[in-house]
């Protein structure tokens, strides 16, 4: 652990997510708590939601290609600096005294959502490439620290800013965080993948991912089903603002002390996880994370404020422990050559799930069923809970002699 955090290029990635990680988190904290208290609110931001987890759905596949054929570094910096274009000229809107609208807030909301979807890939794939395998639990806890560090931050200041600031000045902060990312960015020492402009991406290569795992039936369930928790959370970035608007009859600083204590929770599972994985494994860790983010998410029908706020560290647990867990499982047993479409294979299915589940929710959120919503999630989450265990027990052989690979 002393040789990854003495290493510069764990440090520059480190800030650079931490300076971008604010910023855009501030902003989409921001934008849906704007979008669901704006008129006809609540059923616009689903709708906008599944419009964007179609096309994430969609592009996750090649983006995962993209990942094994390009230069991940320059797919980190593209990435920034196009939001970092783009936001700078929603910026101005506000500062020349225009009013923002509904379409305004919808655009931000897909820069976001674009952003996160190239980001997370490319970034886990650059940390399985150029660190070592035995620094992969200490990694992804850390990252998950940083992460929900600078998520916590976010909130925090979202709690505060959304009572006092105007949205362009968020934007602005939002746009210093990217140009300080590029910065970082820009500062790390990698050479890597160089990009192939000869090479087509054709659907027997961004296949791949799913050839590799259908001989691994067991493998591909087990993981498949661990996705649950971060699928949930997904979800419940649309249903927790209106549950709390709607239901619980909060504030908007309720939303950013949700988002804070989530945070704290995850930065203690970023903390503890890897240990926890060192000593009874990272399969042992995944089911007992996904099992607690499952109770968790059960509860919260059942509770007030008070213990609805403080359910959220045990969901934050349970999800980021599965993730941290999950992740140092892939990157020991999965190539880092087909790391990025193996990854999207799963990324795309989940996005699959979102796009019934936000389907399903947000019609019944319009006729007043929200409670329902959760009560089908759980239900789920049970479900995915019993896959993880039965699989896991089962084991991980290959379904043939030998591997394509």
């Amino acid at each position: 652990m002393r040789d990854l955090y003495n290493d510069s290029r764990f440090r520059l990635i480190i800030f650079a997510n931490i300076a971008s990680s604010i910023g855009s988190g501030i902003t989409m904290i921001a934008i849906p708590w704007m979008l669901v208290t704006s008129e006809n609110g609540n059923t616009a931001f689903g709708y906008i939601s599944i419009c964007m987890t179609i096309i994430n759905f969609l592009i996750t596949p090649f983006i995962g290609n993209l990942v094994d054929k390009m230069n991940r570094k320059k797919i980190l910096l593209i990435s920034e600096f196009v939001c970092f274009l783009l936001l700078t000229l929603f910026t101005l809107i506000g500062f020349i005294g225009l009013t923002y609208e509904v379409w305004h807030y919808t655009i931000i909301y897909m820069i976001g959502s674009l952003y996160y979807t190239i980001f997370f890939p490319t970034m886990f794939a650059l940390n399985q490439e150029i660190f070592n395998k035995d620094q992969y639990k200490a990694l992804n806890g850390t990252m998950e620290v940083q992460s929900q560090l600078s998520s916590m931050i976010a909130g925090a200041l979202a709690s505060i800013l959304l009572l006092k600031w105007d949205l362009h000045y968020i934007l602005l902060l939002d746009v210093l965080s990217y140009a300080a990312a590029i910065y970082f960015y820009m500062k790390l020492p990698y050479m890597g993948k160089p990009i192939d402009k000869t090479e087509k991406t054709d659907k027997k290569r961004v296949s791949e991912g799913l050839r590799y795992m259908m001989i691994r039936p067991t493998m591909f369930l087990f993981l498949l089903f661990s996705i649950m928790p971060f699928i949930g959370v997904m979800v419940t970035n649309y249903l927790f603002p209106v549950y709390l608007r709607d239901v619980l009859k909060a504030s908007a600083s309720a939303y950013g002390i949700e988002s804070m204590i989530y945070a704290i929770g995850a930065i203690i599972a970023g903390m503890f996880i890897p240990v926890l994985a060192r000593k009874i494994g990272n399969e042992k860790t995944i089911i007992l994370s996904v099992i607690t983010y499952t109770i968790a998410i059960s509860l919260i029908v059942l509770v007030n404020l008070p213990l609805y706020l403080s359910l959220m560290f045990f969901i934050a647990v349970g999800n980021s422990g599965a993730r941290v867990a999950r992740n140092s499982f892939l990157m020991d047993q999965i190539p880092n050559e087909i790391i990025g479409r193996v990854d999207s294979l799963f990324r795309s299915i989940g996005l699959l799930f979102r796009i019934v589940l936000l389907a399903l929710f947000t019609q019944m959120i319009s006729s007043d069923l929200i409670i329902y919503c959760f009560i089908i999630l759980s239900g789920l989450l049970i479900v995915a809970s019993g896959f993880v265990i039965l699989s896991w027990k089962k084991g991980f052989e290959l379904k043939v002699d030998r591997e394509i690979f």
